[in-house]
């Protein structure tokens, strides 16, 4: 079973950036479909960016361009670049996985979600 720890998280002026990592633990990334989702106040957990075990990414419609995801398997760690950061980006970003025989697997569902982490909270001032 796969634990994953978050971390990167902070407080950002609209326009900065920020890297959140997830540190696994227990797994190797490389064997499981990465994610990351997010939680503001009052919503429901909503999709950012994932990543296949074939390393194919995908991204929620708002990002934009503006969000980058990627793997280290030395480091059995995956990251989310955060650029261009606005106020809406404001949450709790959790870090997500699932086992998946299929490499091109990805999942944009959160209730497809096997394994979370903690969260780590972004803050993004206007």
């Amino acid at each position: 079973q796969v634990q994953l720890v978050e971390s990167g998280g902070g407080l950002v002026q609209a326009g900065g950036s920020l890297r959140l990592s997830c540190a696994a633990s227990g797994g190797a990334v490389s064997y499981y479909a990465m994610a990351w989702f997010r939680q503001a106040p009052g919503k429901g957990r909503e999709f950012v960016a994932a990543i296949s075990r074939s390393t194919t990414t995908y991204f929620g419609d708002f990002v934009k361009g503006r969000f980058a995801i990627s793997i280290d398997n030395a480091k059995n760690t995956v990251y989310l670049q955060m650029n261009s950061l606005k106020p809406e980006d404001t949450a709790v970003y959790y870090c997500a996985a699932r086992w998946s025989r299929n490499p091109a697997y990805y999942t944009s569902t959160a209730s497809e979600v096997a394994y979370w982490g903690q969260g780590t909270q972004v803050s993004v001032s206007s």
